[in-house]
């Protein structure tokens, strides 16, 4: 577990320390920030609802119970088990352009949601994967960056988000193949034509 830590440590430090600059400070400090972006949560609803057909409105449905499912898991059931602290609680070196904050360390929930909604997007619209995991990776990043998690808080978070992300998107895509199939039974001009 030494081992384990000592790496941890050294990427904490890399990020933290070693690639430390004002303009990173700035970039992932408004990155990490939610709030900004709200905006773009709202176009990209507007959009799937209003332009993206029935996937587009299962996919809203899905990935706001997907969120709410994988920020509870995070946040209530697995950093209350683990009850790891945060790098900025133990250590007393560590780089803070915008505070310590929060509750426990591990999962990063930054990851956890990005990297779940980053998979769940990729299922439904393949198209979009390299935007979706590149901004969930910066996102993890900061988190790091900002000193608020060890790289190991956003390994762990990215990969269990990625599992929710597929077992959502697959549900996702069954249930659209499901009303797919009962529209096709129960339209007679398709009865007709076979």
């Amino acid at each position: 577990m030494d081992v384990f830590y000592s790496i941890d440590l050294t990427i904490f430090y890399f990020f933290n320390h070693t690639i430390s600059t004002g303009f990173l400070d700035r970039f992932f400090s408004t990155i990490t920030n939610v709030h900004n972006w709200y905006i773009a949560y709202v176009i990209l609803i507007g959009i799937l609802l209003f332009k993206g057909g029935r996937m587009g409105r299962l996919a809203v449905v899905g990935i706001i119970v997907l969120i709410i499912v994988t920020d509870l898991t995070g946040y209530r059931v697995l950093k209350e088990l683990f009850q790891r602290a945060r790098p900025c609680i133990v250590l007393p070196d560590v780089l803070l352009p915008i505070g310590c904050t929060g509750t426990y360390s591990f999962p990063s929930n930054h990851a956890l949601n990005n990297f779940a909604a980053a998979a769940f997007f990729t299922k439904l619209f393949p198209g979009y994967k390299t935007v979706l995991f590149v901004t969930a990776s910066l996102l993890a990043i900061s988190r790091v960056y900002l000193g608020l998690h060890y790289p190991s808080d956003i390994i762990a978070g990215a990969a269990i988000g990625v599992v929710f992300g597929y077992i959502f998107g697959f549900a996702i895509l069954k249930v659209n193949d499901f009303i797919e199939r009962k529209y096709k039974n129960e339209d007679p001009t398709v009865a007709q034509d076979s």
